[in-house]
Parts: C-alpha cells; structure tokens; sequence
C-alpha cells in the first residue's frame, strides 16, 4: 500500500532560469555571471552568451523552485552592483 502512494506523488515542478538579451549588458559580463552563479566553463559560458545575444533568451539551468528563484536574485542583484540592466527570469519547465 506504501509503495502505490509513493508512485504517486509527483516530483516537485523544475524552473528554467533565463538570462534576456538587453542592448547595454557588455557580452564578457555575461560570460562572467554564467561562470561565477551557474558554475560553467569559460566555454559553455561562451556558448550561453552567444545565443543569449544572437536569439534573444539563453537558459543558464534547470532547478526546483526555490533553487531558481535564488539564482534569479543574485543575478539581478550582482548585475545592478555593476549597473547593468541583465534580465535574470525563471519560468517552469
């Protein structure tokens, strides 16, 4: 009976966290911030970067709810230190 309520319950919805493309951010800031919050290479960092730019929206990762709504604040909270307008928004998966 356990295991039938078990299989039941499930799993707790993922959010994407997205960084938006803005026209002032510079392009190594950004490389920066998927480095130093999303723990990537300077490669993959690159990568992210570059479609961010070239197609508006880049995901930086997928994380439970509380995960991402932290990762989102810091973003946007280390981008306004520099005095930069990077757009930092998670949406569920």
């Amino acid at each position: 009976m356990l295991e039938v309520e078990r299989s039941k319950t499930k799993a707790p919805p993922l959010f994407k966290v997205l960084l938006l493309n803005d026209d002032y951010t510079p392009m190594e800031f950004v490389v920066v911030v998927l480095q130093k919050f999303f723990g990537m290479g300077r490669e993959q960092a690159t990568r992210i970067m570059l479609k961010v730019h070239r197609e508006g929206v880049g995901i930086c990762g997928v994380f439970p709810r509380d995960v991402a709504a932290t990762k989102v604040e810091l973003v946007t909270d280390f981008a306004r230190e520099h005095q930069h307008p990077l757009a930092c928004v998670m949406e569920e998966s």
